[in-house]
């Protein structure tokens, strides 16, 4: 969330803001409503100080004994007005907190103009597009004939959009999470958690999935709660409501969780493979930081993301994303999209992403300098480190051999129980 006094302060800049996201948000409305909360705030300081004035006046009157009746009767008048503008204010106020919630993140200054992903700006392309002698298949075709993915019995179990991974690539996909959460723990300095792959509504919101996302999030019938859409959720709430110290930032926290996205408005997008999934797993990385040093964190955040892709030898290539295709919580991100030789395209793999003080003011996370007495919003980070059925596609993609066999990274040999090859898998 915004600070509102930023945005009372700052109008235009953030109406010119919010456009350049090509998002649309009512301020005529705001300012009107703005404008009506200061009307009735005086209106009710101004009735319940000539209250007091006659409280005393009826006090006075009482004492000489004279008849205070008619003053008192148009007291409660006053007190039943003043009532009346409370509930005109509770209103109001009500309508300036669901703007205020559904406005996006302000982008950076260094985040580039754009509609879309078409407008994304190249950072850097790392390691080399490989290059076959034979017709490369799609992940999907080698998961399932090799026998280590299988989507219609998955489908059968539970609905389209599930995988369902089987020996070898079971294997593959536990020492995938296991290599990415050794190197960011042991290497990179994260502390690894283990969070509830549920989580309320208050934690929801804290991240900005809610209100605005709700279509695509799995909620629990009857209940306050819904199925984490990525670990960032939990772990950017560890702190919810509480003041950290400067001292101790910057924080961070990795940890592997399945994910459950609706994928609402993805109808007829990547149906087929690992690239859109109901669930999935993923290694995510979040940090908690102070305003001077997060844009250095959000640089370190993406050398860490990028560190799993070079271990494994796979192409990648950074862009920046352009204040169209940013998301809702982000003033800056970078995404980091693989090599998929399936596909002849380039796939998101992970993004990272410096939230500011978006989040913090949302949940309350704040943190206190050694030399000042008030507190001040955190600044959150997140990132995929990585999205680990992609990267298993990525491998399956990349390391394809003529004879249908999949070639495993040596990185990854030592969490296969030093195996070098995917080979078919009966059943």
């Amino acid at each position: 969330m915004l600070d509102i006094k930023f945005v009372r302060d700052n109008l235009e800049q953030v109406e010119h803001a919010v456009s350049r996201r090509g998002d649309d948000a009512d301020f005529k409305a705001f300012s009107k409503d703005e404008k009506k909360r200061r009307e009735i705030l005086q209106k009710i300081e101004k009735m319940r100080n000539e209250r007091n004035t006659v409280s005393d006046k009826i006090a006075r009157m009482k004492k000489a004994g004279e008849d205070a009746q008619p003053v008192i009767d148009e007291m409660k008048e006053v007190s039943a007005d003043i009532k009346e503008l409370d509930r005109e204010l509770s209103a109001t106020e009500d309508r300036i907190h669901d703007f205020m919630i559904s406005l996006p993140n302000i982008p950076h200054p260094d985040v580039p103009a754009g509609k879309d992903e078409e407008d994304n700006a190249l950072v850097k392309a790392i390691g080399t597009v490989p290059e076959f002698d034979f017709e490369v298949k799609p992940h999907w075709d080698l998961g399932e004939k090799l026998g280590i993915l299988d989507f219609q019995r998955a489908s059968k179990i539970a609905g389209a959009r599930f995988p369902l991974y089987m020996g070898q690539g079971a294997r593959m996909e536990r020492a995938l999470i296991n290599l990415m959460l050794d190197v960011h723990v042991k290497e990179h300095g994260y502390t690894e958690t283990l969070p509830p792959f549920i989580v309320n509504s208050s934690s929801l919101t804290g991240t900005g999935q809610l209100p605005k996302f709700k279509e695509d999030l799995f909620k629990l019938e009857g209940w306050d709660y819904y199925m984490i859409p990525t670990s960032e959720v939990p772990m950017a709430n560890i702190y919810a409501d509480e003041t950290l110290q400067q001292q101790d930032l910057p924080i961070k926290f990795a940890a592997y969780t399945p994910c459950f996205r609706s994928e609402a408005g993805s109808y007829g997008k990547d149906t087929k493979g690992l690239i859109r999934q109901h669930q999935f797993n993923k290694v995510e990385l979040v940090k908690y930081t102070d305003p001077e040093t997060s844009y250095d964190e959000l640089e370190d955040l993406l050398a860490n993301a990028e560190e799993i892709l070079k271990r494994l030898e796979l192409p990648y290539r950074v862009v920046t994303l352009c204040a169209g295709d940013i998301g809702f919580s982000a003033a800056k991100t970078y995404d980091i999209e693989v090599w998929m030789p399936g596909q002849n395209k380039y796939r998101e793999i992970s993004s990272c992403s410096n939230c500011e003080s978006f989040q913090a003011r949302r949940a309350g996370i704040k943190f206190k300098r050694k030399d000042r007495k008030r507190a001040e919003f955190a600044h959150t980070l997140n990132g995929s480190g990585l999205a680990v059925g992609r990267t298993f596609a990525a491998i399956l993609e990349n390391f394809q051999r003529e004879d249908g066999c999949v070639t495993i990274p040596v990185a990854l040999q030592p969490y296969m129980g030093g195996d070098k090859i995917i080979q078919h898998e009966a059943g």
